[in-house]
Parts: C-alpha cells; sequence; structure tokens
C-alpha cells in the first residue's frame, strides 16, 4: 500500500502531534525524537519484547498515545531494538484485549517509519477500538527507523515485530493489557499478520490470538511479482529485492538485478513508496531484473519461506480483498485461502466487488469489526471452507 494512503487510512493515525515525554515510569525517555531512536549499544532487557524506552505524545480521543521502542529478534537471530506506536484508552479495566495493527507499505528507508510521522488528526476507524477498551500496538518492523535495511516481506521478522510489541505495551503504566490478542494487517500488514499468526503458538506462547485479520495479503508471490511487471507498481519488486536480501544475503542481488538495477537500488534506503515508484515505474522490467527469481535457487528458496499460507493457525482467520485490487490479484488470496482450507484451518475469505486495494478497508471494517468482537466473546468462528 502507497504512503499516502496508509497515512490516510490507520496507525500513524495513532497520535496527535508530538509533545513532551512520559514523566513517570523508569523506561520513560526525554529525549527529543531523533534521539529518540538511537539505539543504545547495549540493550536493556533480556527477552524479545522487553520495553527499551516510551515516550508519551498528545492524546488522541479515547486514549493516550506513545511512541515505544522495544527488544526484538532479527532475521539473523540477534537481538535488535524495534520501534512502533501504542495507543492506551482512557477508561479504566484490568485484562484488556490487545489490538496489534500491521501497517502496509510505507517504504522501507528510515525516514518511512510510521511512528516518525504521526498524524495530526485521530482516525475514527482506530477510536472504534480505543472505545472497546482495547489497547491497539503498531508496529514500525524490524529496520524502519532503526539500524539495518528493513527486510520487507520477510515474513518471519514481520511476524517477531508484531507480536514483540504485544509484549511490550504490558509494560507501560495504565494500559493493564491482558493475555488476549487480536492482530489485523492490511497489504504488507496482511503479510505480516499472517506470519504472526503462524509464529505467535512458540513466539509468544503466553500471549491468546484469538483471531487473525488479513487484508489483501501477498501470497503466491511469483504470481504478484508477474502481475506488477511494467505497471504503476513495478517499484514494489525493487524494495522486495533489497528487504529479501536483508533477510537473505545468500540471495545476491548481483545475480537478480541488471547494472542499472543495481545504480538504482540506493533508492530505497533515501525515499520512501512515492519515491521509489518514481526511480522504478519509468524502466521496462528487463532494464533492472535480468533473472526470473524461481530460477535462482537462493531467490527460490525466499520466496517459498516467506510464501503464506502453508501452516494451518491456531486461531480463526479472516480474508478480506476488493475485487478489483490493482496492487494485489484476488486470486492470490483465493489460492492461499484453498491451500489453508485443505490443512483443516477455520477461515473465511470476504470479497468485495469494485473495490481497490485500499478502499476496500472503510466499507469492510464494521464487519470485521463484528467478527473481531465474536472472537473476544467466544463465539464459535464460522468456517467459509467448502465441507468437502
Amino acid at each position: 500500500m502507497r504512503r499516502g494512503a496508509w497515512v490516510v487510512v490507520v496507525a500513524v493515525a495513532l497520535v496527535a502531534a508530538s509533545c513532551g515525554s512520559s514523566s513517570s515510569g523508569a523506561k520513560a525517555y526525554a529525549g527529543s525524537d531523533p534521539s529518540f531512536y538511537s539505539v543504545p549499544s547495549s540493550l536493556p532487557g533480556k527477552h524479545h519484547g522487553d520495553l527499551i524506552r516510551y515516550q508519551r505524545l498528545a492524546d488522541v480521543p479515547g486514549g493516550h498515545a506513545y511512541r515505544v521502542m522495544y527488544r526484538s529478534t532479527s532475521t539473523q537471530g540477534a537481538p535488535i531494538a524495534v520501534t512502533g506506536l501504542v495507543a492506551v484508552p482512557t477508561t479504566k479495566g484490568k485484562d484488556r484485549v490487545v489490538l496489534s495493527w500491521a501497517h502496509g507499505t510505507t517504504g522501507i528507508a528510515d525516514i518511512c517509519a510510521p511512528s516518525k510521522t504521526p498524524s495530526s488528526a485521530f482516525n475514527p476507524l482506530m477510536q472504534k477500538f480505543l472505545s472497546r477498551g482495547w489497547d491497539v500496538v503498531a508496529t514500525d518492523y524490524e529496520g524502519l527507523g532503526t539500524p539495518g535495511r528493513h527486510p520487507y516481506i520477510a515474513g518471519v521478522s514481520e511476524g517477531r515485530s508484531t507480536l514483540d510489541i504485544i509484549r511490550a505495551v504490558h509494560q507501560i503504566p495504565g494500559a493493564e493489557a491482558g493475555e488476549r490478542a487480536l492482530v489485523w494487517g492490511h497489504s504488507q500488514g496482511g503479510h505480516a499478520a499472517m506470519f504472526a499468526a503462524q509464529l505467535a503458538p512458540t513466539w509468544t506462547p503466553e500471549v491468546k490470538v484469538l483471531g487473525t485479520v488479513a487484508g489483501a495479503p501477498p501470497s503466491q508471490l511469483p504470481l504478484i511479482a508477474a502481475a506488477l511487471k511494467g505497471g504503476n507498481f513495478q517499484g514494489y519488486l525493487a524494495m522486495a529485492a533489497a528487504g529479501l536480501n536483508a533477510a537473505y544475503p545468500e540471495a545476491k542481488l548481483e545475480d537478480l538485478l541488471t547494472p542499472k538495477g543495481l545504480s538504482l537500488l540506493p533508492v530505497v534506503d533515501k525515499a520512501c513508496t512515492d519515491g521509489v515508484f518514481e526511480a522504478f515505474n519509468g524502466i521496462s522490467y528487463d532494464e533492472f531484473v535480468k533473472a526470473d527469481p524461481p530460477s535462482i535457487p537462493e531467490w527460490k528458496n525466499a520466496l517459498e519461506e516467506n510464501d503464506p499460507g502453508h501452516t494451518k493457525l491456531t486461531m480463526p482467520l479472516l480474508i478480506i480483498h476488493g475485487l478489483a485490487d490493482e496492487q494485489i490479484p484476488p486470486i492470490a488470496s483465493e489460492l492461499m485461502f484453498k491451500q489453508l482450507c485443505k490443512l483443516g484451518q477455520v477461515a473465511e475469505r470476504r470479497t468485495y466487488p469494485g473495490m481497490h486495494h485500499t478502499e476496500v478497508i472503510v466499507p469492510s471494517f464494521a464487519a470485521m469489526l463484528t467478527w473481531m468482537d465474536d472472537r473476544v466473546a467466544g463465539k464459535p468462528a464460522v468456517n467459509g471452507c467448502p465441507s468437502t
């Protein structure tokens, strides 16, 4: 999802404007925003999900907002710092449900980290969660705002970041977070949500994920790559090449990209999505890619390992997709849904005729929220998979 659309729709709207940091708690942070993202040479804590620091932001309708930094684990297995946003309801309540929102594509440069650009207006969609007394958390993902290149479309990386911030919110004063959680993401966030759901039983076993919602999740990655070639969203392929290489160094960029592609690639570390599109959408696919990724063993492995839908989840799944999606072909989520059904997954796939990639969020929101409410209430989920 392009950066501008994402800002309008979701988690950047968690906060109204940057202001002073919280004065309570040993981990409260009083530095300026740029220094907030400076990672300590020795990370505090011992476990992934441990809170490193937090900063109070302007209150939003129905909640207190924070910028957070917390421990996670990189794709290479090293302890790292990840940043994100948190909103805590102003209403009192114990054992609150935590909604972990996984954001769509903003870019992979540090300046594209959503927590760096809090919106000046709180989005009514997120307010719906706060009004239910839920804590809302939104990770930036590994390498967005913090050292290292963001491993874009690397599922384990996204999933760990999405789950570890659930642990981190428990350490925010007043969060009163419980063990129950929901995961929701759209576009790249749909991909992240799928992997968070897959990892949750072993990565954060104390967290009971009640349900997962994946909107327009990238799956069938070679199919999506073919659909993006030469179009208005070809720049996604450059970010995917750079991001997967960050997660899989053995998948060498020089084996995949042309000299021209390699010369243009540094833009992904400087510009957000629109800037990357500007650099790559104006050239032909063959000008920057010299080999079919599945034909290179290391790249084939990277694509296969990051294709969701091959593991039965322990919680119900709702897939949402607009049938006029111009970025993620609807057939991709249909194939993923069928794969999961064969594994015995409890899942629904709801499609919306005429809806494009981003615009499907608003018309699907009310029904999605009802689906989430039902999971919190303990109602059994409808299984949309064929009975045969």
